[in-house]
Protein backbone atom coordinates (compact mmCIF):
# COMPACT_ATOMS: atom_id res chain seq x y z
CA UNK A 1 0.00 0.00 0.00
CA UNK A 2 2.88 2.21 0.89
CA UNK A 3 4.61 1.82 -2.57
CA UNK A 4 1.33 2.41 -4.34
CA UNK A 5 0.90 5.48 -2.76
CA UNK A 6 4.19 6.50 -3.35
CA UNK A 7 4.40 5.33 -7.29
CA UNK A 8 1.06 7.44 -7.24
CA UNK A 9 3.15 10.62 -5.81
CA UNK A 10 5.71 10.69 -7.94
CA UNK A 11 3.57 10.17 -10.98
CA UNK A 12 1.30 13.08 -10.72
CA UNK A 13 2.29 16.56 -11.67
CA UNK A 14 2.74 19.55 -9.37
CA UNK A 15 -0.30 21.03 -10.99
CA UNK A 16 -2.45 18.05 -10.39
CA UNK A 17 -0.80 17.48 -6.78
CA UNK A 18 -1.71 21.44 -5.91
CA UNK A 19 -4.97 20.94 -7.29
CA UNK A 20 -5.31 17.63 -4.91
CA UNK A 21 -4.32 19.59 -1.85
CA UNK A 22 -6.11 22.73 -2.22
CA UNK A 23 -9.55 20.38 -2.71
CA UNK A 24 -8.24 18.31 0.46
CA UNK A 25 -7.47 21.61 2.87
CA UNK A 26 -10.78 23.39 1.45
CA UNK A 27 -12.49 19.74 2.52
CA UNK A 28 -10.50 20.37 5.61
CA UNK A 29 -11.79 24.35 6.52
CA UNK A 30 -14.94 23.48 5.34
CA UNK A 31 -14.96 19.91 8.30
CA UNK A 32 -13.66 22.41 10.66
CA UNK A 33 -16.53 25.04 10.13
CA UNK A 34 -19.62 22.65 10.34
CA UNK A 35 -17.51 20.70 13.20
CA UNK A 36 -18.16 24.33 14.75
CA UNK A 37 -21.47 25.13 13.38
CA UNK A 38 -23.08 22.04 15.29
CA UNK A 39 -20.70 21.89 18.39
CA UNK A 40 -21.41 25.45 19.18
CA UNK A 41 -25.23 26.06 17.34
CA UNK A 42 -25.69 29.20 15.85
CA UNK A 43 -25.39 31.79 18.62
CA UNK A 44 -22.17 30.85 19.21
CA UNK A 45 -20.93 30.16 15.94
CA UNK A 46 -21.60 33.71 15.35
CA UNK A 47 -19.11 34.82 17.55
CA UNK A 48 -16.69 32.35 15.44
CA UNK A 49 -17.65 33.15 12.15
CA UNK A 50 -16.47 36.72 13.15
CA UNK A 51 -12.87 35.42 13.88
CA UNK A 52 -12.78 33.15 10.81
CA UNK A 53 -14.37 36.42 8.77
CA UNK A 54 -11.64 39.19 10.12
CA UNK A 55 -8.87 36.63 9.10
CA UNK A 56 -10.09 36.74 5.80
CA UNK A 57 -10.50 40.29 5.85
CA UNK A 58 -6.58 41.16 7.19
CA UNK A 59 -5.83 38.56 4.26
CA UNK A 60 -5.98 40.84 2.00
CA UNK A 61 -2.48 41.96 3.20
CA UNK A 62 -1.18 38.35 3.24
CA UNK A 63 -2.35 37.90 -0.66
CA UNK A 64 -0.84 40.95 -1.35
CA UNK A 65 2.82 39.95 -0.18
CA UNK A 66 2.15 36.30 -1.47
CA UNK A 67 0.53 37.81 -5.08
CA UNK A 68 3.72 40.28 -5.09
CA UNK A 69 6.11 37.53 -3.69
CA UNK A 70 5.03 35.34 -6.77
CA UNK A 71 5.65 37.94 -9.34
CA UNK A 72 8.92 38.79 -8.74
CA UNK A 73 9.93 35.46 -8.03
CA UNK A 74 9.08 34.98 -11.53
CA UNK A 75 11.12 37.92 -12.65
CA UNK A 76 14.54 37.98 -10.32
CA UNK A 77 16.90 35.48 -10.23
CA UNK A 78 20.16 35.40 -7.99
CA UNK A 79 21.18 38.80 -6.42
CA UNK A 80 17.81 40.48 -7.66
CA UNK A 81 15.84 37.79 -5.82
CA UNK A 82 17.85 38.09 -2.90
CA UNK A 83 17.60 41.86 -2.20
CA UNK A 84 14.08 41.51 -3.35
CA UNK A 85 13.31 38.52 -0.65
CA UNK A 86 14.99 40.83 2.01
CA UNK A 87 13.22 44.20 1.16
CA UNK A 88 9.38 42.07 1.56
CA UNK A 89 10.71 40.32 4.47
CA UNK A 90 11.13 43.73 6.26
CA UNK A 91 7.87 44.96 5.54
CA UNK A 92 6.03 42.13 6.22
CA UNK A 93 7.40 42.13 9.88
CA UNK A 94 6.24 45.97 9.90
CA UNK A 95 2.69 45.16 8.64
CA UNK A 96 2.43 42.07 10.84
CA UNK A 97 3.26 44.15 13.54
CA UNK A 98 0.82 47.15 12.98
CA UNK A 99 -2.31 45.34 12.11
CA UNK A 100 -1.44 43.00 15.35
CA UNK A 101 -0.62 46.18 17.55
CA UNK A 102 -3.95 47.84 15.98
CA UNK A 103 -6.00 44.46 16.56
CA UNK A 104 -4.83 44.16 20.41
CA UNK A 105 -5.27 47.93 20.86
CA UNK A 106 -8.99 47.97 19.88
CA UNK A 107 -9.99 44.72 21.26
CA UNK A 108 -12.67 46.23 23.68
CA UNK A 109 -13.85 48.40 20.60
CA UNK A 110 -14.04 45.29 18.04
CA UNK A 111 -16.31 43.22 21.03
CA UNK A 112 -18.65 46.41 21.42
CA UNK A 113 -19.38 46.36 17.25
CA UNK A 114 -19.49 42.80 16.46
CA UNK A 115 -21.41 42.23 19.89
CA UNK A 116 -19.35 39.06 20.72
CA UNK A 117 -18.93 37.40 24.40
CA UNK A 118 -15.19 38.24 25.02
CA UNK A 119 -12.84 40.94 24.08
CA UNK A 120 -9.63 38.68 24.55
CA UNK A 121 -10.34 36.11 21.09
CA UNK A 122 -9.10 39.62 19.48
CA UNK A 123 -6.05 39.91 21.75
CA UNK A 124 -4.62 35.91 21.04
CA UNK A 125 -5.76 36.80 17.56
CA UNK A 126 -3.72 39.67 16.72
CA UNK A 127 -0.65 38.23 18.23
CA UNK A 128 -0.33 35.55 15.23
CA UNK A 129 -0.41 38.07 12.58
CA UNK A 130 3.00 38.39 11.89
CA UNK A 131 3.89 35.24 11.54
CA UNK A 132 0.76 35.24 8.89
CA UNK A 133 2.68 37.92 6.83
CA UNK A 134 5.69 35.62 7.21
CA UNK A 135 3.98 32.04 6.01
CA UNK A 136 2.53 34.43 2.88
CA UNK A 137 5.93 35.40 1.61
CA UNK A 138 6.98 31.59 2.27
CA UNK A 139 4.00 30.39 0.18
CA UNK A 140 4.56 33.64 -2.54
CA UNK A 141 7.99 32.31 -3.41
CA UNK A 142 6.85 28.86 -3.56
CA UNK A 143 4.49 29.87 -5.99
CA UNK A 144 6.57 32.20 -8.19
CA UNK A 145 8.74 29.51 -8.38
CA UNK A 146 6.48 26.68 -9.33
CA UNK A 147 7.00 24.62 -6.37
CA UNK A 148 3.57 23.77 -6.33
CA UNK A 149 4.43 20.83 -3.74
CA UNK A 150 5.68 22.21 -1.12
CA UNK A 151 3.34 25.14 -1.31
CA UNK A 152 1.10 22.13 -0.98
CA UNK A 153 2.50 21.36 2.12
CA UNK A 154 2.02 24.66 3.94
CA UNK A 155 -1.46 24.82 2.97
CA UNK A 156 -2.50 20.98 4.84
CA UNK A 157 -0.21 21.90 7.66
CA UNK A 158 -2.17 25.04 8.85
CA UNK A 159 -5.71 22.73 8.18
CA UNK A 160 -4.74 20.10 9.90
CA UNK A 161 -3.36 21.86 12.78
CA UNK A 162 -6.13 24.37 12.77
CA UNK A 163 -8.85 21.45 12.80
CA UNK A 164 -7.40 19.00 14.96
CA UNK A 165 -6.07 21.52 18.09
CA UNK A 166 -9.60 23.61 18.03
CA UNK A 167 -11.82 20.51 17.63
CA UNK A 168 -9.94 18.77 20.58
CA UNK A 169 -9.48 22.11 22.70
CA UNK A 170 -13.29 22.49 22.50
CA UNK A 171 -13.85 19.53 24.43
CA UNK A 172 -10.93 19.14 26.26
CA UNK A 173 -11.69 22.36 28.16
CA UNK A 174 -15.26 23.31 27.97
CA UNK A 175 -14.47 25.92 30.76
CA UNK A 176 -12.76 28.10 28.86
CA UNK A 177 -15.25 30.66 25.89
CA UNK A 178 -14.78 28.69 22.51
CA UNK A 179 -13.64 31.90 20.61
CA UNK A 180 -10.79 32.19 22.87
CA UNK A 181 -9.91 28.89 21.62
CA UNK A 182 -10.83 29.30 18.06
CA UNK A 183 -8.33 31.93 18.20
CA UNK A 184 -5.65 29.96 20.03
CA UNK A 185 -6.00 27.60 17.24
CA UNK A 186 -5.55 30.06 14.39
CA UNK A 187 -2.23 31.43 16.08
CA UNK A 188 -0.64 27.85 16.23
CA UNK A 189 -1.51 27.20 12.92
CA UNK A 190 0.19 30.06 11.33
CA UNK A 191 3.30 28.42 13.08
CA UNK A 192 2.31 24.75 11.52
CA UNK A 193 2.19 26.86 7.91
CA UNK A 194 5.36 27.88 7.78
CA UNK A 195 6.58 24.54 7.37
CA UNK A 196 8.59 23.70 5.12
CA UNK A 197 10.16 27.40 5.21
CA UNK A 198 12.69 28.62 2.81
CA UNK A 199 15.77 30.02 4.66
CA UNK A 200 17.08 32.22 1.70
CA UNK A 201 13.93 34.32 2.47
CA UNK A 202 15.81 35.40 5.79
CA UNK A 203 19.63 34.25 4.89
CA UNK A 204 22.22 37.07 4.93
CA UNK A 205 24.67 37.33 1.59
CA UNK A 206 27.37 39.35 2.31
CA UNK A 207 27.95 40.13 -1.69
CA UNK A 208 25.07 41.68 -2.14
CA UNK A 209 25.23 44.26 1.04
CA UNK A 210 26.37 47.41 -0.99
CA UNK A 211 23.87 46.32 -3.94
CA UNK A 212 20.55 48.51 -4.26
CA UNK A 213 17.31 47.30 -5.55
CA UNK A 214 15.26 49.84 -7.84
CA UNK A 215 11.61 49.68 -5.73
CA UNK A 216 9.51 52.04 -7.08
CA UNK A 217 7.51 49.06 -9.21
CA UNK A 218 7.51 46.92 -7.10
CA UNK A 219 5.98 49.48 -4.72
CA UNK A 220 3.86 50.58 -7.25
CA UNK A 221 2.42 46.74 -8.01
CA UNK A 222 2.22 46.04 -4.49
CA UNK A 223 0.21 48.95 -3.60
CA UNK A 224 -2.59 48.49 -6.52
CA UNK A 225 -2.64 44.79 -5.65
CA UNK A 226 -3.72 46.01 -1.80
CA UNK A 227 -6.09 47.84 -2.98
CA UNK A 228 -7.67 45.32 -4.90
CA UNK A 229 -7.36 42.26 -2.93
CA UNK A 230 -8.69 44.92 0.18
CA UNK A 231 -11.67 45.70 -2.30
CA UNK A 232 -12.32 42.08 -3.02
CA UNK A 233 -11.91 40.94 0.60
CA UNK A 234 -14.71 43.40 1.77
CA UNK A 235 -16.82 42.50 -0.88
CA UNK A 236 -16.44 38.45 0.04
CA UNK A 237 -17.25 39.39 4.09
CA UNK A 238 -18.98 42.45 4.62
CA UNK A 239 -22.04 41.03 4.33
CA UNK A 240 -21.24 39.01 7.66
CA UNK A 241 -19.75 41.59 9.34
CA UNK A 242 -23.03 43.55 8.42
CA UNK A 243 -25.76 41.26 9.01
CA UNK A 244 -23.66 40.60 12.88
CA UNK A 245 -24.40 44.13 13.33
CA UNK A 246 -28.06 44.34 11.98
CA UNK A 247 -29.28 41.16 12.85
CA UNK A 248 -29.54 39.44 16.17
CA UNK A 249 -27.19 36.43 16.99
CA UNK A 250 -29.26 33.79 15.67
CA UNK A 251 -30.51 35.08 12.42
CA UNK A 252 -26.35 35.98 11.82
CA UNK A 253 -25.39 32.74 12.70
CA UNK A 254 -27.99 31.21 10.33
CA UNK A 255 -26.69 33.95 7.87
CA UNK A 256 -23.16 32.56 8.58
CA UNK A 257 -23.92 29.13 7.61
CA UNK A 258 -25.26 30.22 4.71
CA UNK A 259 -22.53 31.89 3.53
CA UNK A 260 -19.99 29.15 4.72
CA UNK A 261 -21.90 26.69 2.04
CA UNK A 262 -22.35 29.27 -0.73
CA UNK A 263 -18.31 29.99 -0.97
CA UNK A 264 -17.50 26.74 -1.94
CA UNK A 265 -17.38 28.11 -5.58
CA UNK A 266 -15.16 30.97 -4.24
CA UNK A 267 -13.28 28.44 -2.99
CA UNK A 268 -12.41 26.18 -5.93
CA UNK A 269 -12.39 29.31 -7.96
CA UNK A 270 -9.38 30.71 -5.59
CA UNK A 271 -7.19 27.46 -6.65
CA UNK A 272 -7.17 28.39 -10.63
CA UNK A 273 -6.52 31.98 -9.48
CA UNK A 274 -3.16 30.68 -7.54
CA UNK A 275 -2.55 28.29 -10.69
CA UNK A 276 -2.91 31.12 -13.38
CA UNK A 277 -1.27 34.09 -12.03
CA UNK A 278 2.28 32.68 -12.47
CA UNK A 279 1.74 31.69 -15.34
CA UNK A 280 0.38 34.55 -17.40
CA UNK A 281 3.41 36.25 -15.89
CA UNK A 282 5.87 33.35 -17.07
CA UNK A 283 3.85 33.95 -20.31
CA UNK A 284 3.99 37.29 -20.86
CA UNK A 285 7.64 37.25 -19.86
CA UNK A 286 8.45 34.92 -22.63
CA UNK A 287 6.11 36.79 -25.13
CA UNK A 288 3.78 33.93 -25.45
CA UNK A 289 -0.22 35.04 -26.20
CA UNK A 290 -1.95 34.89 -22.32
CA UNK A 291 -5.84 34.72 -23.76
CA UNK A 292 -6.04 31.13 -24.09
CA UNK A 293 -4.94 30.26 -20.58
CA UNK A 294 -7.43 32.56 -19.27
CA UNK A 295 -10.19 31.23 -21.30
CA UNK A 296 -9.81 27.77 -20.09
CA UNK A 297 -9.57 28.45 -16.44
CA UNK A 298 -12.74 31.08 -17.05
CA UNK A 299 -14.61 27.75 -18.87
CA UNK A 300 -13.46 25.45 -15.43
CA UNK A 301 -15.12 27.78 -13.03
CA UNK A 302 -18.48 28.41 -14.85
CA UNK A 303 -18.83 24.95 -15.39
CA UNK A 304 -18.25 24.04 -11.76
CA UNK A 305 -20.35 26.82 -10.67
CA UNK A 306 -23.12 25.80 -12.90
CA UNK A 307 -23.20 22.91 -11.44
CA UNK A 308 -22.96 23.78 -7.17
CA UNK A 309 -25.93 26.33 -7.62
CA UNK A 310 -28.21 23.65 -9.57
CA UNK A 311 -27.00 21.67 -6.19
CA UNK A 312 -28.04 24.23 -3.83
CA UNK A 313 -31.50 24.70 -5.94
CA UNK A 314 -32.91 21.18 -6.54
CA UNK A 315 -31.40 20.13 -2.88
CA UNK A 316 -31.16 23.07 -0.47
CA UNK A 317 -32.25 21.67 3.00
CA UNK A 318 -30.92 18.36 2.01
CA UNK A 319 -27.29 19.89 1.88
CA UNK A 320 -28.24 22.46 4.91
CA UNK A 321 -29.34 19.37 7.49
CA UNK A 322 -26.32 17.24 5.99
CA UNK A 323 -23.58 20.36 6.85
CA UNK A 324 -25.27 21.82 9.82
CA UNK A 325 -28.26 20.26 10.86
CA UNK A 326 -31.90 21.07 12.10
CA UNK A 327 -31.33 24.06 13.72
CA UNK A 328 -30.01 25.83 10.32
CA UNK A 329 -32.72 24.48 8.07
CA UNK A 330 -35.02 28.00 7.65
CA UNK A 331 -31.97 29.17 5.52
CA UNK A 332 -32.16 26.59 2.99
CA UNK A 333 -34.35 28.48 0.35
CA UNK A 334 -31.41 31.09 0.30
CA UNK A 335 -28.98 29.02 -0.33
CA UNK A 336 -28.97 29.12 -4.24
CA UNK A 337 -29.33 32.61 -4.40
CA UNK A 338 -26.12 33.28 -2.46
CA UNK A 339 -24.08 29.99 -4.10
CA UNK A 340 -25.20 32.34 -7.43
CA UNK A 341 -23.84 35.42 -6.17
CA UNK A 342 -20.56 34.04 -5.20
CA UNK A 343 -20.60 32.25 -8.96
CA UNK A 344 -20.90 35.42 -10.36
CA UNK A 345 -18.09 37.13 -8.50
CA UNK A 346 -15.88 34.23 -8.96
CA UNK A 347 -15.88 34.95 -12.38
CA UNK A 348 -15.37 38.34 -12.17
CA UNK A 349 -12.67 37.81 -9.81
CA UNK A 350 -10.68 35.65 -12.45
CA UNK A 351 -10.82 38.75 -14.91
CA UNK A 352 -9.03 40.91 -12.42
CA UNK A 353 -6.67 38.60 -11.07
CA UNK A 354 -5.81 38.15 -15.41
CA UNK A 355 -5.82 42.09 -15.65
CA UNK A 356 -3.64 42.46 -12.50
CA UNK A 357 -1.34 39.60 -14.39
CA UNK A 358 -0.44 41.66 -17.27
CA UNK A 359 -0.01 44.96 -15.60
CA UNK A 360 -3.43 46.87 -17.11
CA UNK A 361 -4.52 48.31 -13.53
CA UNK A 362 -7.90 50.30 -14.41
CA UNK A 363 -9.92 47.83 -14.76
CA UNK A 364 -8.89 46.60 -11.33
CA UNK A 365 -9.37 49.89 -9.64
CA UNK A 366 -12.74 50.80 -11.43
CA UNK A 367 -13.98 47.07 -10.93
CA UNK A 368 -12.71 47.41 -7.25
CA UNK A 369 -15.32 50.47 -6.59
CA UNK A 370 -18.05 48.89 -8.66
CA UNK A 371 -17.16 46.13 -5.70
CA UNK A 372 -17.94 48.34 -3.11
CA UNK A 373 -21.16 49.04 -4.14
CA UNK A 374 -22.36 45.91 -2.56
CA UNK A 375 -21.74 47.50 0.86
CA UNK A 376 -24.00 50.91 -0.03
CA UNK A 377 -26.85 48.19 -1.17
CA UNK A 378 -26.69 46.08 2.07
CA UNK A 379 -26.75 49.13 4.33
CA UNK A 380 -29.42 51.11 2.47
CA UNK A 381 -31.85 47.47 2.29
CA UNK A 382 -31.30 45.06 5.10
CA UNK A 383 -34.88 44.18 5.95
CA UNK A 384 -34.64 40.67 5.65
CA UNK A 385 -31.67 38.22 4.79
CA UNK A 386 -33.26 37.83 1.42
CA UNK A 387 -32.92 41.14 0.50
CA UNK A 388 -29.22 41.19 1.60
CA UNK A 389 -28.52 38.36 -0.81
CA UNK A 390 -30.64 39.95 -3.76
CA UNK A 391 -28.38 42.98 -2.90
CA UNK A 392 -25.33 40.70 -3.38
CA UNK A 393 -26.52 39.58 -6.85
CA UNK A 394 -27.30 43.03 -8.31
CA UNK A 395 -23.78 44.06 -7.56
CA UNK A 396 -22.16 41.40 -8.79
CA UNK A 397 -23.55 41.46 -11.71
CA UNK A 398 -22.77 45.13 -12.45
CA UNK A 399 -19.45 43.75 -11.64
CA UNK A 400 -19.39 41.43 -13.85
CA UNK A 401 -20.45 43.13 -16.56
CA UNK A 402 -17.89 45.65 -16.46
CA UNK A 403 -15.09 43.31 -16.64
CA UNK A 404 -16.45 41.34 -19.58
CA UNK A 405 -16.99 44.87 -21.52
CA UNK A 406 -13.38 45.93 -20.54
CA UNK A 407 -12.18 42.39 -21.77
CA UNK A 408 -14.44 42.72 -25.27
CA UNK A 409 -13.45 45.75 -25.90
CA UNK A 410 -9.43 45.19 -25.35
CA UNK A 411 -9.14 42.40 -27.24
CA UNK A 412 -11.40 44.18 -30.28
CA UNK A 413 -8.90 46.42 -30.17
CA UNK A 414 -5.98 44.41 -30.41
CA UNK A 415 -7.52 42.65 -33.44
Amino acid sequence: MVLKLKHFYTKISQEQFFMLTILFVNGGNYLYNLLLGRILGPSQFADAAILITLLLVLSFVGMTFQVTTAKYAVLFEGTKLHLFLKFIFKYAVLFGLLFGCLVIAFNHQLQEVFKTKTSLMFVVFGLGLPLYFIMSINRGLYQGKNDLKNLSKTYYFEMLCRLVLTISLIYILPQIQSSIIIAIGILVSFVFGLIPFQKSIVSKNENVENENLYTKPILTFFALTAFYELTQIIINNSDIMLVKHYFDNEQAGLYASLALIGRVVYFVAWMFVMLLLPKVIQLKKDGVDTLPILLKYVLYIVCLSTIIVLGAFLFPELVVRIMFGEKYLPIAFLLWKYALATSIFAVANIFAYYFLSINKYVPVIISAFLGLTQIILIVLYHNSLEQVVVMQIIAMIVLLVFQLSFFFFNNNKKV
